[in-house]
C-alpha cells in the first residue's frame, strides 16, 4: 500500500464513531461541542494536546480538556472555582454540560448582533499547538477556530494539524 494511500485510509478511520455509543449518547451525558485532532504529519490521532473551549460572549468561562489517544476530548472540564474546583456558574447550572447547553440557550434568546445571527452563540476552541509540537517545531503555536452554534444541534469539529498547517470542517 502506497503511502499516501496509507495516510488517506488512517484519516478516513477516524472520521467515522469508533463505537456505537459515542454516535447514541444521549444529549444529557454528550457535550453539544465536541471536537478531535488529526495529525497529518503521522496520519494518526494528536493525543495529549490541550483544547479550550469559550463561548465568545462569556469569556470568562473557560472548559478545557486534553485529547486523549483517539485524538478526542472525552469530556470537558471547568477549573475555575477555588482549588481547581468548577467555578460558580457551571455549579449553578449543574455541572458542564448542562452549562454549555445553557449558555447556548442563553445566547440564542439574546438575538442576533452583528458577529452572530440571531438564535444562535459564537464560540471559539483553542488548540495548544506549541506545547504539543514543541514551540520551536511550529508556526501555530496557538490555533483558534471560531465557529456559529445554533441552539438544540451538536457540533462537531475536527481538525486536521501538522506543524506548518491546519484545516477544520463541521463534522457530524
Amino acid at each position: 500500500m502506497s503511502i499516501p494511500h496509507y495516510r488517506l485510509e488512517a484519516l478516513s478511520s477516524h472520521l467515522q464513531p469508533q463505537s456505537p455509543t459515542a454516535s447514541t449518547m444521549s444529549n444529557a451525558t454528550r457535550p453539544p461541542i465536541t471536537c478531535h485532532v488529526l495529525d497529518t504529519t503521522t496520519g494518526r490521532p494528536a493525543a495529549n494536546l490541550e483544547v479550550k473551549l469559550s463561548c465568545c460572549d462569556f469569556s470568562d468561562i473557560v472548559f478545557e480538556g486534553t485529547t486523549n489517544t483517539d485524538g478526542r476530548i472525552a469530556s470537558w472540564a471547568n477549573k475555575q472555582g477555588s482549588g481547581g474546583a468548577e467555578g460558580s456558574y457551571v455549579v449553578s447550572k449543574g455541572g458542564v454540560i448542562p452549562s454549555i447547553s445553557a449558555i447556548i440557550t442563553e445566547q440564542a434568546a439574546q438575538g442576533g448582533n452583528a458577529a452572530r445571527p440571531i438564535g444562535s452563540s459564537l464560540w471559539k476552541l483553542q488548540f495548544n499547538t506549541g506545547a504539543h509540537y514543541g514551540i520551536e517545531n511550529t508556526f501555530f503555536p496557538i490555533v483558534e477556530l471560531s465557529f456559529l452554534v445554533v441552539q438544540g444541534e451538536h457540533f462537531h469539529v475536527p481538525l486536521l494539524l501538522g506543524p506548518y498547517s491546519f484545516t477544520t470542517y463541521r463534522g457530524s
